[in-house]
């Protein structure tokens, strides 16, 4: 898949802790309905060989919708699968490293939190980065937040996309404006609401107007 920066506006993190009767399965389709224009499957605590079966069949709905699908941390699942690509944190395989073992045409997400990491991500071949936590963030309870002007920093400092995360909500997003950022990852802004394709089709709106 060929990647255009345009694909992070609203990029969904999958998360099974509001599942609520319904399957992971399920909730990403009506993501994807609602405009979710690309998607991380992270998963914590699946065994290896349901994670791999999940991951294929959320590829097929992603391939159907044509959005990127990416894996959280797991290189050797997404080599198996043929993924789009894999997300790593500071504390994961290193992008370079990530980069050897998938290729060059695979997208490589990394998390950034300071203008250094940012570079130094960029350097090893990272096709975005992911920064934050934005705002407070239910989902990484041991992550300070980014001031946003070091947000603006990142943004200014490399010319690959950035996407902004962590605690990003329909009421907060459009503080972001302004941040030079290429879209928003959101997990519970859409995972955890009662309409799932009606809260990203709302958030889908708010990211348009802070990317412009």
């Amino acid at each position: 898949m060929r990647f255009d920066r345009k694909q992070l506006l609203l990029y969904g993190v999958t998360d099974r802790s509001w599942l609520n009767g319904q399957t992971l399965y399920e909730q990403v389709r009506q993501a994807l309905e609602g405009g979710v224009s690309f998607l991380q499957l992270r998963e914590k605590n699946l065994s290896e060989q349901a994670f791999l079966e999940e991951a294929k069949e959320i590829q097929k709905l992603c391939r159907e919708y044509k959005v990127p699908f990416i894996i959280n941390d797991n290189v050797d699942l997404a080599l198996e699968i043929d993924a789009d690509g894999v997300h790593v944190g500071q504390d994961d395989m290193e992008a370079g490293e990530v980069r050897k073992r998938l290729g060059e045409d695979k997208i490589i997400g990394v998390s950034a939190h300071s203008v250094e990491e940012a570079l130094r991500a960029e350097k090893c071949g990272a096709t975005y980065l992911g920064s934050g936590a934005v705002f407070g963030s239910g989902t990484k309870k041991d992550v300070g937040t980014l001031d946003h002007e070091v947000l603006k920093e990142i943004c200014a400092a490399v010319q690959i996309p950035v996407v902004a995360i962590g605690g990003i909500s329909r009421d907060n997003i459009l503080q972001l404006k302004g941040t030079g950022i290429d879209g928003v990852a959101v997990i519970s802004a859409i995972f955890a609401q009662k309409d799932i394709r009606a809260a990203a089709q709302e958030l889908r709106k708010l990211s348009e107007e802070v990317c412009r």
